[in-house]
């Protein structure tokens, strides 16, 4: 069974990420994704390379994925409201 923990760190790996955070149910996840790769890129771009990067296991492994996608700045307003 997938679990959070591999999910984060396959991002991790493929991607150049400040935070990576993964929860959920081995069915289910949820996470959130800070990336200067996401700059200048709208919603569906950025969810398109964390697919990428997750690669065949969007396909065989993980049922589900709920994704919350942040440039470095917009985490940073995020945070301090």
């Amino acid at each position: 069974m997938v679990t959070a923990e591999s999910i984060q760190t396959h991002i991790e790996t493929a991607m150049q990420c400040e935070l990576v955070q993964v929860e959920g149910d081995g069915h289910h996840f949820n996470a959130i994704i800070v990336s200067a790769e996401f700059q200048g890129k709208n919603m569906v771009q950025q969810h398109q390379l964390v697919y990428r990067a997750l690669g065949d296991r969007m396909k065989e492994e993980i049922h589900a994925i709920s994704m919350k996608t942040l440039t470095p700045e917009q985490w940073k307003d995020v945070n301090h409201r």
